[in-house]
């Protein structure tokens, strides 16, 4: 039996729902059970992805500690159904004296619908640069997200009012109900959970890192085309995910994401991010290509999954 990577818990919620699923159950050899968070309609894929990240790492045999993840990268394969558990089966690809490999694959019902690739590496000393922070407002400025749920009287803004785990503070307009009033391909926003965790360890912090920031990929590219969350039919679906950890980091506190949509074409588009900490420094980078669908002239959606209804696995795999 493999052990799990122990995730701090803790009882303030929403965040200790988020913890809670990120604990993974001893499944044999390399293999884990996991649970999800209740969502609206089919399993988050942030969720997936983190604890994807932390089953590979619990393969490390007792290097974990010493071998944080440095990058991954995630194929979205199928929606996966939040009210059943899923299994975990990690491949330990290669081993060397500074850098180790995982490919793991999320089985539910028999079907994959997650595939995925880490890196590890050993804290190792080298040449140093990074991109510089942007300036702007400081979090403490800004309007926080969850103060705008609880006044949406939309469904889906008052589930996030109680679930959403993490504290975003738009610099620009936030899209959840309504487009920006100036289309632009880029944005920034703070982020940091809504409740203290405990002593993380770097390979938590990464992990909890990819969880929430896909979230947020896609905003850019509505951004750029006057659309929001709850625009009347737009239909979209996570497609692939890369991230690169550059620094150690405190998941506890203020990060600021950097982000941009450089293109969009063929109903695909893209999604960049460059997290920094509250002191400047470049802590990680993402990127992510997603589905991006909207009505037909006629008012019918050329989808069959929209941002209010379940079927995003028959969307995939049309």
């Amino acid at each position: 039996m493999t052990t799990p990577i122990a995730v701090p818990q803790l009882t303030e919620e929403p965040l200790a729902s988020v913890l809670r699923v990120l604990q993974l159950e001893e499944a044999g050899d390399d293999r884990f059970t996991a649970q999800s968070l209740p969502q609206l309609n089919r399993v988050y894929g942030g969720q997936v992805i983190a604890q994807a990240l932390l089953a590979a790492a619990a393969t490390l045999d007792g290097e974990a500690q010493r071998r944080p993840p440095h990058s991954f990268h995630a194929y979205f394969l199928r929606g996966g159904d939040p009210f059943t558990s899923f299994d975990l089966s990690v491949h330990r690809s290669h081993d060397g004296r500074s850098f180790s490999s995982r490919q793991v694959n999320a089985v539910q019902d028999g079907r994959d619908i997650l595939t995925l690739l880490a890196s590890f590496q050993l804290k190792q000393p080298g040449l140093e640069h990074s991109s510089v922070m942007p300036d702007v407002p400081a979090p403490e400025t800004l309007k926080s997200a969850i103060e705008y749920f609880r006044t949406m009287s939309h469904p889906v803004g008052k589930f996030l009012g109680r679930t959403a785990a993490f504290d975003v503070r738009h610099v620009q307009e936030s899209l959840y109900s309504r487009a920006s009033t100036q289309r632009d391909r880029n944005q920034q926003l703070w982020m940091k959970p809504r409740a203290f965790i405990e002593a993380p360890s770097p390979t938590v912090c990464r992990a909890l890192l990819a969880y929430v920031v896909d979230q947020v990929m896609m905003e850019p590219a509505l951004r750029a085309h006057g659309l929001a969350w709850l625009t009347p039919g737009l239909a979209l679906a996570s497609l692939d995910h890369a991230m690169w950890f550059h620094r150690n980091f405190d998941i506890n506190e203020w990060m600021l994401y950097d982000q941009e949509s450089p293109c969009a074409q063929g109903s695909r588009a893209m999604g960049r991010v460059r997290i920094y900490s509250r002191d400047g420094t470049l802590v990680a980078e993402a990127m992510q290509e997603a589905m991006i669908r909207l009505p037909e002239k006629d008012g019918s959606s050329s989808s069959t999954w929209t941002f209010e209804n379940a079927s995003v696995a028959d969307e995939v795999d049309q």
